[in-house]
């Protein structure tokens, strides 16, 4: 089978700013833990702050550039994954180039004239992580350069295809595109609910795109408030996963696989109006450094079995052992060769 271009990703690009930090940093700047939320003004001047510790990290990330690139990891295919979202002309956008390339990932980005890069503040305490969002130039990401003839090219090559909810906010024009040409050739079109506030505030987009959805990704926290918008009156992960998995498809090629992760717990995948539960390989607590990108990592791992035909159980063992690499290190990061047998 040809691997080379078989997943495409699209997203926000962001270089995480990553650091240990105390309560009182969290009450500085109204910031919860176990949170993904977009900067407001009173928030900016943590950047800048964030970069001064003495423990801080600069690591190429955004959601779905992480699971991407923890796929390619686990491919170990030069090429067979894509990549595209917008950057801006900056040393950041420099630094994100160079760490894509090196990870193997085919970047096409969009360069922004006016736009800073991208940057995401991720904030540690005790192996919990916050993450808050400055998108600048992930924000300017336009449809036209999806159209162009060599980023199109990427797209007709593909067969499978991941975008975090989180591109719902920039450019669910493009997200559309996608999503037509996969349910219109019989392509795998997959999307993840990414954060509480995606499902709160862009319910019409995500609704809109839900119908194309193959496979939908999400944690309890999203499932759960998932089912608050809808109305649905219960918390229930497995029912909940059910109800997604059900929602009306456009195309009738694949069944829609609902796949939630929740943490320490069970993945629970439902199809078919069923569900099953895979236990995740337990860490002792002495060993977790940092849950930042362990629900990308987990999707990384499970589309580089998924892109293999592999069996359901084979995707979700993959995923939990990536998670599992991920959260023993700081920022979505990875040794040099996967050991998954």
């Amino acid at each position: 089978m040809e691997y080379k271009g078989i997943l495409v990703g699209m997203g926000n690009p962001l270089l995480d700013i990553s650091a240990v930090v105390d309560e009182n940093f969290l009450q500085k700047y109204d910031i919860k833990l176990n949170n993904a939320i977009l900067a407001e003004d009173k928030h900016l001047p943590m950047y800048e702050e964030l970069a001064t510790k003495n423990n801080v990290e600069y690591i190429a990330g955004g959601a779905t550039q992480n699971s991407i690139r923890v796929a390619q990891w686990m491919l170990q295919i030069p090429g067979a994954t894509s990549y595209m979202g917008c950057i801006g002309k900056d040393k950041f956008g420099e630094e994100m180039k160079k760490n894509s390339k090196l990870a193997g990932v085919n970047v096409h980005y969009y360069e922004d004239e006016t736009a800073p890069t991208g940057t995401c503040a991720v904030c540690v305490v005790g192996g919990e992580r916050s993450l808050i969002a400055n998108l600048s130039a992930a924000n300017c990401y336009k449809s036209e350069h999806l159209r162009r003839p060599e980023n199109w090219a990427l797209v007709e090559k593909a067969k499978y295809f991941y975008i975090a909810g989180f591109f719902l906010t920039v450019s669910p024009e493009s997200i559309q595109l996608v999503a037509e040409h996969a349910a219109a050739n019989n392509k795998v079109f997959m999307m993840n609910l990414s954060a509480p506030f995606i499902c709160e505030f862009f319910r019409d987009v995500q609704e809109k795109a839900l119908p194309y959805m193959d496979y939908v990704f999400g944690n309890e926290t999203e499932a759960r408030t998932f089912s608050k918008v809808h109305g649905w009156e219960t918390d229930n992960v497995e029912e909940i996963a059910i109800k997604i998995s059900q929602w009306p498809k456009a195309s009738g090629a694949h069944k829609r696989i609902t796949v939630i992760t929740q943490g320490a717990d069970p993945v629970v995948v439902a199809e078919d109006g069923k569900v099953k539960l895979f236990p995740v390989i337990l860490l002792p607590k002495e060993k977790l450094v940092d849950t930042n990108g362990a629900g990308d990592a987990f999707v990384g791992g499970f589309l580089s079995q998924l892109v293999q035909e592999k069996p359901i159980e084979e995707c979700v063992r993959a995923g939990c052992y990536a998670a599992n690499v991920i959260i023993q290190r700081s920022g979505c990061t990875y040794p040099e060769k996967p050991d998954f047998k």
